[in-house]
């Protein structure tokens, strides 16, 4: 019975599956460099190589504890601010949108165009 209950334990130990974590550092610092160089094309380039979508990372990754959206508005990145709004669904834009009114005026208005209001 104990030999059983181990073998049960240890099959769920071994069977169990992490997540895979999207965001780890150097990855985040990658996405953080580009976001606030606005360099719209070597972002896309760096999530489609590493099979990533902005809508699986967004609340994770934090950029100077900023997310993603905020960080580029705060860099005046509207390139890169205007292509994150359209990968985003249009719940998480927003909940963002009076955060971006005040960084820029812009990009709030993008947000808006894309949410319809």
């Amino acid at each position: 019975m104990k030999i059983l209950l181990t073998s049960v334990v240890c099959a769920a130990v071994l069977i169990s599956v992490t997540p895979k974590s999207y965001a780890d550092d150097s990855m985040a610092l990658r996405i953080c460099e580009y976001v606030q160089a606005n360099d719209k094309q070597r972002l896309r380039k760096f999530l489609k190589k590493q099979k990533i979508k902005i809508r699986n990372i967004y609340d994770d990754l934090r950029c100077n504890g900023d997310n993603l959206l905020i960080f580029g508005a705060k860099a005046s990145a509207l390139d890169v601010g205007e292509f994150i709004i359209g990968q985003l669904p249009t719940k998480k834009v927003a909940a963002d949108i009076e955060s971006l009114d005040k960084h820029s005026k812009h990009l709030a208005a993008k947000a808006k165009e894309r949410v319809g209001s």
